[in-house]
């Protein structure tokens, strides 16, 4: 069984790899897939060097998926640092559908812990949220058990939380909302872009290619609708 596993986890990478080549009018395929985010130095699951590699550590233990991320995101890292984390789990959890199941279900009954105890965690609920969008884009349809979870509705609930003023949160959720709904995109795009002023690790994000699009950056793929003064 382990061959057929082995075989069918890369083919599906294979699959996802030819999509995040196909151009669309903004980006390069699925953006909280494709686009790897540049985190410096800070600690994230274990992942090969090329940008293009979609296949992470061929030696990781999916087992330690869901313990290893709450390690990384319970250390108060900042949000591209989660969404860089979140990203490469979703892309391990491609190979175990358990893992996948457990982490989205540990990251919301933190979240939801968090509102009964009557502290709601901003972060917490980031992490739900983006980690369901995440899965939306990089799991199929019969193996997402995010299926049915607005990802977005849960980063928005966030942001009501005292997010908002995060650039960083901004910025992510500009990436989920791409596709749409624009003017939900526009506000966030724009706090994002003037956050990153005083946001090195945000700036450098911004001022990178999408991955296939070396003709765009990814604040020019997000500001293409917003307006110095404001949005249109």
């Amino acid at each position: 069984m382990k061959p057929f596993r082995f075989f069918s986890s890369h083919f599906a990478a294979g699959i996802l790899l030819a999509l995040c080549g196909l151009m669309t009018s903004a980006f390069a395929g699925p953006p909280l897939i494709c686009h790897r985010l540049d985190i410096g130095d800070a600690k994230s699951l274990p992942w090969n060097g090329t940008a293009w590699d979609l296949a992470g550590n061929e030696n990781y233990d999916t087992r330690n998926l869901v313990h290893d991320t709450l390690a990384i995101l319970d250390g108060g890292v900042p949000v591209i640092v989660r969404m860089e984390t979140l990203r490469r789990a979703t892309l391990y959890a491609r190979k175990d559908p358990q893992a996948a199941k457990e982490l989205l279900t540990k990251l919301y009954q933190r979240a939801m812990a968090g509102e009964a105890a009557g502290h709601s965690d901003a972060l917490a609920w980031f992490d739900a949220g983006y980690l369901a969008a995440a899965y939306r884009q990089g799991l199929g349809k019969d193996q997402n058990p995010a299926a049915g979870i607005d990802g977005y509705d849960l980063v928005s609930k966030a942001l009501s939380r005292g997010g908002e003023k995060d650039p960083q949160m901004q910025f992510a959720a500009a990436l989920i909302t791409l596709q749409g709904p624009e003017q939900a995109h526009q506000e966030h795009a724009q706090k994002a872009i003037a956050g990153a002023k005083n946001d090195p690790l945000l700036a450098r994000n911004l001022a990178n290619h999408f991955l296939g699009n070396e003709k765009q950056t990814v604040s020019e793929a997000l500001a293409r609708n917003v307006t110095p003064g404001g949005v249109k």
